[in-house]
């Protein structure tokens, strides 16, 4: 029998997250607040699309803690047994890293639904997913709840056509989709690698593209059968001094969200990512504390 089709969730990441979410409360039940939490009553969320976590990131991370605390509070819900995480798992990570016995965090009152649709935006946000978890967690938020791609698409914030490239890299055999989590190939050549038809080929094609670093273009050409020789184009990559990039790691534990520095001769910007007002409050708050 065809799984009944869910009207969606009609509401995205600032109805979820935002001044108007249901069910933030205190310990004593009266208003909105941050309550800190028993780390070892805290389970990780079963629906987090995230798989890979970076140990040298959770020990820089937990670094960070120690000395400035965790800063962003990790978003809960409660459980049969305590409390399941809904967002913020590599926080908990790094805190019982840091040997923090309780951490600060936000008690929403979520539906499966909505439980599994804030982890997967507030990661997909962030960036901390990689293309294969990404198209994962949306599909299965499909999977699970019979969601349209167009439901989805209005959830998360994304394209229509956004949700389909990523939903058809699961198509890709598990070898290739290894290749893409891990950054060996992108997933524009994973896109161009379905189009190969037999599975053999498609691997085999991934191969040389790891191996002779092949780009886009080129696996294109070789996708589509042409023999003629080709010249592997040389690459300008433009990488960021590791000084640079090392900045932007401590403000990024610092102030709980994405920072990026771009740099153009001795001029330049700090750009801080925020995803909701009350975010940006807190962003503000912090900042002012700077002076």
């Amino acid at each position: 029998m065809a799984k009944p089709k869910n009207k969606g969730l009609g509401r995205g990441l600032e109805a979820l997250m935002g001044e108007a979410a249901i069910g933030i409360r205190e310990k004593d039940g009266k208003g909105s607040g941050i309550e800190y939490i028993d780390i070892n009553n805290i389970k990780p969320n079963r629906n987090q699309p995230r798989k890979v976590f970076s140990e040298e990131k959770i020990i820089e991370l937990a670094d960070s803690i120690k000395e400035h605390g965790v800063i962003q509070p990790l978003i809960v819900r409660a459980a049969d047994s305590g409390y399941e995480l809904v967002a913020g798992e590599r926080r908990w990570r790094a805190a019982r890293t840091a040997g923090l016995k309780e951490v600060p965090c936000i008690l929403r009152e979520l539906t499966e639904e909505e439980n599994m649709l804030l982890a997967v935006v507030e990661n997909m946000q962030r960036e901390d997913l990689n293309p294969i978890e990404e198209a994962e967690g949306l599909g299965n938020m499909i999977e699970a709840f019979g969601l349209t791609q167009e439901q989805i698409s209005k959830s998360v914030g994304k394209s229509r056509p956004y949700i389909t490239n990523a939903l058809r890299l699961l198509k890709l055999p598990d070898e290739i989709k290894e290749m893409i989590s891990s950054g060996k190939i992108s997933q524009g050549h994973g896109r161009v690698l379905l189009t190969v038809s037999d599975r053999k080929k498609q691997v085999d094609l991934a191969d040389r593209i790891v191996k002779e670093e092949l780009s886009v273009r080129v696996t294109e050409a070789l996708a589509e059968g042409k023999k003629e020789q080709y010249k592997k184009p040389k690459t300008r990559r433009m990488t960021k001094n590791p000084d640079v990039l090392q900045i932007e790691r401590e403000l990024k534990d610092a102030l709980g969200t994405k920072v990026s520095i771009n740099m153009t001769g001795k001029k330049g910007r700090i750009e801080i990512e925020y995803y909701s007002k009350e975010e940006l409050e807190r962003l503000i708050d912090i900042l002012k504390q700077k002076k």
